[in-house]
């Protein structure tokens, strides 16, 4: 989805930092589970790239960067890419006998087949300058649809030297050249410059031949095919100021044209925030997700007729965050995931008159899924506290197809996580996950730490989660609150803390808080709290309302908003909710915990990255200096060369470790 306001303050919340692995299925250990310690950081294993053959008879998946396959109705695995060389991105060939993917084992991002009676030795399809770098292919397989900027497409010497030009590589130091509104990034040298447009490319398979299809001083994104190849479908916000608005349009294009996509269809004409169109199989119509606005609306099914007409959503009565969705290869039905109370659940809802039923639904977290001409559902599935397996659904019955993290449970002790619910001090019904340590012994008070996630749009989930796990298993109760801000739940709940950040959400997280003490097993006089990027903040607003908690930790969190406004990446979520500061700075002065920073009591620890331009240094920084003025025992932590995400291991484990100390040295 492209939701870039709702991700990025939770692009690093420190949920389960964790690496993909190997796929076929594990040995149990018969020693006694231990521990879980900082060697399980990368234990876990993530299947990804879930593709249904045609006949619905296999379904192909990638763990650590090697393809496997497996049989939809159960079976053994069998990996057919080698360990080699890395591999990701299957694709079965239109007719099932041969599976597509690209690997970097021709020392760049290629296009490969693999023939399916042998899975032997596979063909390397494309030498293509530019690298693949995703599997679209037009319905004949003759073409693939890619996205350059102009400048990417140039000869390689004309490439550097407009970077240069810009200050990327030139060591002199040239100049950053800054000309419009939205100007940051969170990554590199942080500023955006130079040429940013990217365009939508046709390359023909058979003559390596290379068309472009859009121009123009915009980006597209989320583009498609249609059934007959001739057209293809995109987002794009072609407003005179794009960086001013989360606006997004459906476009058409002609697959071939001679004019760069200068005449274009317009699908759709409003402020709503649209994403990931596909056409229908009949190519009637246009399928997509559409939001009331890029931070706190909810994105539902919606369908368009693909000559134009009227957009009817589908899924507004549902009211839940609609994370994807999936045609029938009949067109009857669309299948979509959404999330709900701290899971991610599948429906599906049937165009032609709106009809919605439930397909999977229980305490369980579905990720990626497909769904086979038959009607079969293979998924992720994360369950309780267990790490992710492939699952089959059909005929009413589940079918596990991966046992690929059975060994490290199996090695590994971990705390139970359940979900309660309780009410806040208006009567509003929360949401919380506790995970207790291993050994959790009845009727005993714990050591309690208040982990707050990020986002502030997005939620605690069901599911294996290395930070609080490895927090229990130092002997803690961790509590997740999934406050109001929070998906899983209906919009007006996420949409509750629009232009009250710390306010209606912080009442949320301290009645989880009192709920958890209230249970019998938290020691209300060893209560620590913690958050990363989002859950950062209010870390900072809960050390300024109160001084129940002993000890605090705060990750990459803002502190002081008006000193972001233009230094950060948030200028338009800024402009859209606050409006400028000097019209509105009572409400950026409301919502900065920095200005009560005289208030606070509790030792705190702050930690980022350097080079973070989602949530500076900036913030931590002041905060830090005003506690240390004030003689409150304080830390900074910074790490060279981090961003707000991507962190090295060795930062991640230091982070954690730092934050365990300090939570040790004030709760036991």
């Amino acid at each position: 989805m492209s939701r870039v306001a709702r991700f990025a303050w939770m692009a690093a919340a420190w949920l389960a930092a964790v690496a993909p692995g190997y796929a076929a299925g594990a040995t149990s250990s018969a020693d006694t589970p231990r521990p879980l310690g900082f060697e399980d950081q990368e234990a876990v294993r993530n299947p990804t790239g879930i593709a249904i053959s045609p006949d619905g008879k296999q379904v192909a998946y990638v763990v650590k960067r090697r393809i496997y396959v497996v049989p939809v109705a159960g079976g053994e695995p069998r990996a057919v890419s080698t360990a080699s060389s890395a591999a990701w991105d299957p694709t079965w060939s239109r007719d099932g006998r041969a599976l597509f993917f690209l690997s970097d084992r021709s020392g760049s991002s290629q296009l490969w087949k693999l023939s399916l009676a042998a899975f032997g030795e596979a063909e390397q399809v494309t030498e293509f300058a530019h690298g693949i770098d995703r599997i679209r292919f037009s319905p004949d397989e003759s073409r693939l649809l890619l996205s350059f900027t102009d400048t990417q497409l140039k000869p390689a010497e004309q490439a550097e030297a407009a970077v240069e030009g810009e200050g990327g590589k030139d060591k002199v130091g040239k100049p950053f050249v800054i000309t419009r509104l939205e100007f940051k990034e969170d990554a590199g040298e942080g500023y955006l410059t130079g040429d940013r447009t990217e365009h939508l490319h046709v390359l023909d398979l058979a003559t390596g031949q290379l068309a472009q299809v859009t121009s123009g001083p915009y980006t597209e994104s989320d583009a498609a095919w249609s059934p007959d190849g001739r057209r293809i479908v995109f987002v794009s916000n072609r407003e005179q100021n794009p960086d001013v608005s989360y606006r997004t349009d459906l476009w058409i294009a002609d697959a071939v044209n001679t004019d760069k996509g200068a005449t274009l269809q317009r699908l759709t004409d409003d402020e709503r925030t649209k994403s990931n169109p596909v056409f229908s199989p009949d190519k009637q119509s246009i399928a997509f997700l559409v939001a009331a606005d890029g931070v706190y609306g909810a994105p539902q099914v919606a369908v368009v007729p693909a000559a134009g007409g009227d957009v009817r959503v589908l899924t507004a009565a549902h009211d839940r965050w609609v994370n994807d969705f999936r045609f029938t290869a009949d067109g009857e039905w669309i299948y979509f995931a959404y999330e709900n109370l701290g899971g991610n659940q599948v429906a599906r809802v049937r165009p032609r008159d709106g009809r919605l039923e439930q397909v999977i639904t229980g305490q369980r977290g579905i990720g990626e899924f497909a769904v086979a001409q038959g009607g079969a559902i293979v998924a992720r599935v994360e369950t309780g506290n267990r790490a992710p397996e492939l699952a089959a659904f059909a005929g009413g019955r589940e079918t596990a197809l991966t046992r690929i993290n059975e060994d490290f449970h199996a090695r590994v002790a971990l705390g139970a996580k359940e979900s309660v619910h309780f009410k806040a001090p208006d009567g509003t019904d929360v949401q919380v996950f506790v995970t207790r340590p291993p050994g959790f012994v009845p009727g005993r008070r714990y050591p309690t730490v208040l982990h707050i996630h990020g986002g502030p749009v997005a939620q605690f989930a069901w599911g294996f989660d290395f930070k609080p796990q490895y927090l229990a298993a130092q002997g803690y109760v961790v509590v997740e609150p999934n406050p109001r801000g929070s998906t899983g739940r209906g919009e007006d709940f996420v949409r509750a803390i629009y232009r009250t950040w710390g306010i209606t959400d912080y009442d949320d997280l301290i009645a989880a808080v009192d709920h958890v003490i209230a249970a019998g097993y938290a020691d209300p006089e060893r209560l620590a709290v913690t958050g990363y990027s989002y859950g950062g903040y209010m870390t900072n607003v809960a050390i300024t309302r109160t001084d129940r908690f002993k000890a605090a930790a705060t990750g990459a969190g803002h502190s002081y908003i008006v000193a972001n406004y233009g230094h950060d990446i948030y200028q338009k979520w800024y402009n859209w909710e606050l409006g400028p500061p000097w019209e509105n700075r009572e409400k950026y002065d409301k919502l900065s915990p920095l200005l009560q920073a005289g208030r606070v009591t509790t030792p705190t620890i702050f930690l980022g990255g350097r080079e973070d331009w989602n949530v500076p240094m900036l913030n931590a920084e002041l905060f830090y200096q005003s506690l240390r003025t004030k003689g409150v025992p304080t830390e900074l932590i910074v790490y060279p060369g981090a961003h707000h995400g991507g962190w090295p291991k060795e930062f991640e484990r230091d982070y954690l470790e730092r934050v365990t100390a300090w939570f040790d040295r004030y709760l036991k």
